[in-house]
This record gives C-alpha cells, structure tokens and sequence, in this order.
C-alpha cells in the first residue's frame, strides 16, 4: 500500500530556487569596534581603498565601483545596502538593491566590474573556501559578503569502480552546481586534482551550466559501474596565501584569522531572498527549526546526494503548521513536485519534523 494514497505524482510546477544556508559566527565587541573603524557596521560605507585580507598579486576584476544614486527605494524607504569583497583580494565594494540571488550577483559584478557569471558560489564573513558559510537563501542583516569567482578549468577522467562516488553537490541558485563535501575514503576523494568548491561545468561533455544541484547528482548517479567518464571543474580563484597542500576535504582547514574575518560579525536577523516577490526581514530560525532543518538537511544528502540547508527549511516551514503527513506530502507535491521526491522520502523528512518539535532530537 502506498504512504500517501491521495498523493498525486502528475503535478508540476516551477521550484523556487534554493540554496544553501548559512551559519552564524560568533560576536564581540572587539569585532564590532572594527567594523565601524572598517566602515562595513552598515551605518558608514566602507572606503572604495580599502584592501583585502589576503591581497591577490593582480588580477582581473578587483576595481570596486560605488553604488550609484541614493540609499533610498522609490518609495522613500531606506534601502539595505551590504558589504562585499573579491574573496581572492579586492577594495570593499557596497551591494543593495536586489532581492534573489541572481540580482545580488548581478550587483556583486556591476560594483566590480566583471560579467556576474564570473561568481561560482559566495560565502559569508571569511574569504576562505567555508562550505559550513555558503551565502543561501538569508543573509544576517550585518554579515560581510565574499563572492568566489571563476580561476581556470580542468577536465578529470574518472572510473566509477564503486556504485557511489562519494561527492555531495549543491548550487548558488544561479546556474552553477559546485562540489561541497568528498567523502573520506571515495572515488572522488582518491582523485587529487578534484576538489570542494569546484563548480561541475560539463559530464561526459554534456553542460551542466543552468542544472540545479539534484540534477547535476542523478546524472553521476546514473552513470554505469565499471565505466570511465570526463568531468569538467572550474576551480574558484584562490588568494595567493591559501595556495599550498592539499587539505582535508571532510573540513575546512583550520587556519588563523585574518584582520577581514575579525571585522565581520553576524546579526539576529536576517533578508531572506526568494525567487518570486520581494525579500524580507526574518527572525533567525527557532530552537525546534535549527533541528529540524539540519536533520532534513542529512535526509537530502543520504537520499539524493545534495545538500541544500535552503531546501530543508521550506521543507520544514511547509510541515511544522500540518496535521497530519497526507497534509504535508500535498504541500510537497503542490510547491516542490519538480524534485520528484519519493514517498519514504517526504515520509521521513516529516518524521524528522515532528520529531524536533516534540524534542526528540
């Protein structure tokens, strides 16, 4: 007998899009005295000098443009305005006026004068390569923007000699799929020249550009045992003090704080960005919600091989008001049909939501 009887299969509409969460970083006094003398608490901009935590020796883009105009809406309403730099090394630039992520990186490329397509994923207050701090779906109202851009292309030759790969994939909302996590001991992991943060352009030289990250996965997925296949990565740039050993691809590398990371801080509330209508000013989610969007989180990845923290929190906004899993699979099947998830999927992600909200976990 099926899960949900009632469940229709037929439906489908277009998926916002979704990305990743982020994670919040701890705050001091210290760091907010250095905001304001940095000019990036929000109140006072930042100076169009100012220099990156780990310079980069040249490059292409790193010219921040002011904004042009006013700091006001037509409405007559202050408008957000946010700090961003070049991850590896550039001039603080200001970024407002957008509310999805296709618009901010459209804003981060006009304030730097680059193609926005040049940004393979952003993450928030560290230039690092962070995948626990992917810019996603909310940004903190004082957080600090890095946009990690393109660096060179290489092609990878594979053979898939185990049933699993061992890669976990996401996306930035914007066309580009890119690697998260490897696992210890995979595939993937044994081949050195692959690594996170790598944006998967093409398999087997079809284009993956435009795919969203559960795609990019099923095509690995699909892909016969025993069989040899190409893969194109994009590696983001990297700042000249990053460049070195190979790190342990389970983490990020533990490395000491640079004079940007101590300026930064992240506020209790945050602009939530959507893919139809405007952005909004959110609380930091619950208790209850922290729980349940990590749980679901691990859901996605054990089932599809994704993760999107993003995801999982419309999935847990849709179930914590419902009465009953039939409820909660329609709200599914009405809003994100075009994932295709399997019964004892949406199953267990409302397991995990009633769990959290009755504690037990």
């Amino acid at each position: 007998m099926p899960l949900f009887p009632s469940r229709k299969k037929d439906k489908r509409v277009k998926t916002e899009q979704l990305t990743e969460n982020t994670e919040d970083l701890p705050d001091s006094a210290n760091q907010r005295n250095a905001m304001e003398q940095n000019g990036a608490s929000g109140g006072q901009p930042a100076l169009p000098n100012q220099s990156s935590p780990a310079s980069s020796p040249g490059g292409v883009y790193g010219t921040a443009v002011p904004p042009r105009g006013p700091y006001y809406g037509k409405d007559k309403r202050p408008r957000l305005v946010f700090h961003c730099q070049l991850a590896h090394g550039s001039p603080t630039g200001k970024i407002e006026g957008f509310t999805n992520v296709e618009e901010l990186y459209k804003a981060i490329g006009e304030a730097f004068a680059m193609p926005a397509d040049q940004i393979i994923f952003c993450t928030l207050n560290t230039h690092k390569i962070d995948m626990q701090r992917l810019l996603g779906g909310q940004i903190g109202l004082e957080d600090f923007i890095f946009a990690h851009i393109k660096s060179y292309s290489k092609e990878v030759e594979v053979l898939k000699s185990e049933p699993a790969l061992g890669l976990t994939i996401t996306d930035n909302g914007a066309g580009y799929a890119f690697i998260k996590r490897i696992k210890e001991n995979s595939i993937m992991d044994r081949e050195k020249d692959v690594n996170v943060g790598d944006h998967v352009e093409a398999i087997n030289g079809k284009s993956m550009v435009g795919c969203r990250h559960f795609e990019v996965a099923r095509t690995l997925k699909e892909l016969p045992q025993g069989a040899r296949f190409t893969m194109t990565l994009v590696e983001p740039r990297k700042a000249f003090a990053e460049i070195g050993p190979r790190q342990s691809k389970s983490a990020p590398a533990q490395a000491a704080s640079t004079p940007s990371e101590s300026q930064v801080k992240s506020g209790k509330e945050t602009l939530r960005l959507r893919s139809k209508g405007p952005a909004t000013i959110e609380a930091i989610p619950s208790a209850f919600e922290e729980r349940a969007i990590k749980k679901v989180d691990d859901l996605l990845e054990s089932y599809m091989g994704i993760r999107d923290e993003e995801l999982a929190a419309t999935m847990v906004e849709f179930g914590k008001d419902k009465g009953n899993p039939n409820e909660f699979a329609a709200a599914m099947d009405e809003n994100l049909a075009d994932f295709a998830f399997p019964d004892e999927f949406v199953f267990d992600v409302w397991g995990a939501i009633t769990d959290a909200k009755a504690g037990r976990i």
